[in-house]
């Protein structure tokens, strides 16, 4: 929460590997409404949480691999058991994180995210 006006939630935004039985995940942050995140912190330590409906957010992660910008793409956060990060899910929509999270993503495409990333990092550090 950020001066009670915004509302946010880490999870994850899973792609299934193509080939494999792994997913690939990106740690994101989703802004939820104040009613939504208000529930979900009721119930973040209660067994069962998981069958709570999903939850309407807005993607506030900045994922720079990607050519168009991820922020406030349209996703449901899903709770997960107690202990567990929730499941962030994209609207399907024409943007390449949701059509990598609904189509899946080769292990070369985990390469290059994962080189990408690295050398971003390297260029931060200087």
């Amino acid at each position: 929460m950020v001066r009670a006006q915004h509302y946010f939630v880490k999870g994850l935004i899973e792609i299934p590997v193509i080939g494999s039985d792994e997913v690939f995940s990106w740690g994101v942050w989703v802004s939820l409404s104040r009613e939504s995140f208000s529930r979900a912190s009721d119930l973040w330590d209660r067994p069962g949480r998981e069958a709570e409906k999903p939850y309407f957010g807005w993607l506030t992660t900045e994922l720079a691999v990607y050519p168009t910008t991820t922020l406030n793409l349209k996703t449901r956060v899903h709770t997960r058991p107690v202990g567990e990060r929730p499941f962030v899910e994209l609207e399907p929509t024409e943007h390449p994180l949701a059509i990598e999270q609904h189509t899946g993503i080769s292990l070369d495409r985990v390469r290059e995210i994962a080189s990408a990333v690295v050398h971003a990092g390297d260029g931060e550090q200087r």
